[in-house]
């Protein structure tokens, strides 16, 4: 279950340098670290040379199997699948996180990959079993369920990849990006713009439900008015049923279409043939890796919420020009971790768990999606920037803030 290769820091102390305190604009020019081998089991003892009689010989130390001790360094699990349907995405996390480690110099951190297809509370036991003191990962909700137990045996936090919320709190943290936070900012920038009445239509299932209460937490906070939460069934004429129970509802400013960019183009005309016909569109986090949105001319000028691309398009050369193919878009929330763990364990004793109250810094985080802090509740909290649809692709409208003060 533990890949072979970590990649960790081999220069000496002097030419270290940690990224943590620059800014996001800096992340990329840091000089490359190197990748040191570790083997699964330590080699087998030399055979102790014939007894001499005028010297007693001391007796040969101990060797154990397994990672070698570390006394100046912080393990760190990449817990992530690397086998199996989603090995595509585990490991572009898992190479992005090597990345970060090379960038950001390592000092202090050596990371370890596990392969949580085979089995997560098995890759889980075995990272603990290595002397890892936090876990990057995993990626899936129902890993994280799997892992959660395992981690909070030993007092080991869990920062998942997951956007599922129901699994965070308790020593967990999550990454991902979840529905609520893109609907909060994409809302709140609405109601600045003058938006007072709101509508939704939202998928089927757990995204949609989620998606659903954000919508209706986000209007309250931003003291407009809900007129309608509609889902969205499957197929030609459950869209235009779930339009024209929308419509019937009573008119609205803008209208929330929490459902992936393919959905939305096909909703949205039938949106602007409505009595609400001039309202405008919003979309979630979903959207942004959609290039093509601005080909349906009824979604131009529709609003929606993302982290920056800036800084992840470098991130994608340089992963590009190191791996030789693209990264998923996911591969940046390993990267991220990555530089959370470098900085949070300069205030860690080696060997110590790593404590709650340093990941959850009320002054946040910055990576390559932006800033970004854990709430009480464990689910980050992302500066986002709003987009706005064109025909030649999108233009940002509201920048993502670059801090919380």
């Amino acid at each position: 279950m533990r890949s072979k290769v970590m990649a960790e820091q081999s220069h000496p102390p002097q030419a270290r340098r940690a990224i943590l305190g620059l800014g996001a604009s800096a992340l990329f020019a840091m000089a490359l670290g190197g990748c040191q081998l570790v083997p699964k089991s330590a080699p087998a003892p030399q055979e102790p040379p014939p007894p001499v009689r005028t010297q007693q010989r001391p007796p040969e130390p101990e060797v154990t199997p397994g990672l070698p001790q570390d006394e100046r360094r912080h393990r760190i699990a990449v817990l992530v699948p690397l086998t199996g349907g989603n090995a595509g995405v585990g490991q572009s996390i898992a190479n992005a996180a090597n990345l970060a480690l090379l960038d950001s110099g390592g000092a202090g951190v050596r990371i370890t990959v596990y392969d949580t297809a085979k089995g997560a509370a098995a890759a889980a036991n075995q990272a603990l079993a290595d002397g890892n003191a936090l876990f990057l990962g995993p990626l899936l909700s129902e890993d994280v369920r799997a892992v959660a137990p395992v981690a909070a045996r030993r007092r080991v936090p869990v920062v998942a990849f997951s956007n599922d919320v129901s699994v965070a709190g308790n020593g967990v943290y999550l990454m991902g990006f979840t529905p609520g936070q893109s609907i909060s900012r994409v809302v709140r920038y609405a109601g600045s713009q003058g938006v007072q009445r709101f509508a939704a239509l939202a998928a089927e299932g757990v995204y949609g439900r989620r998606a659903s209460q954000a919508m209706i937490d986000a209007v309250t906070r931003s003291g407009g008015r809900l007129v309608a939460v509609q889902p969205i069934e499957r197929g030609v004429a459950g869209m235009r049923s779930a339009i024209t129970k929308l419509n019937a509802a009573g008119r609205f400013d803008a209208v929330l279409i929490a459902d992936s960019g393919r959905v939305a183009a096909s909703a949205a005309p039938n949106l602007r043939n409505g009595p609400s016909g001039e309202a405008r569109i919003l979309g979630t986090e979903l959207w942004s890796t959609e290039a093509d949105l601005g080909r349906n001319a009824a979604l131009r000028g529709a609003w929606y919420a993302a982290p920056s691309d800036t800084m992840f398009n470098q991130l994608r050369e340089r992963y590009r020009s190191r791996y030789g193919a693209n990264p998923y878009r996911l591969a940046s929330l390993g990267y991220d971790a990555v530089l959370l763990a470098v900085r949070v364990g300069k205030v860690v004793r080696y060997g110590q768990p790593f404590p709650d109250f340093a990941l959850r810094d009320t002054t946040g985080f910055t990576g390559v999606d932006g800033a970004f802090r854990f709430a009480a509740s464990g689910v980050a909290e992302r500066a986002l920037e709003v987009r706005e649809v064109t025909a030649g692709g999108t233009k940002v409208v509201s920048p993502a803030a670059r801090d919380f003060d």
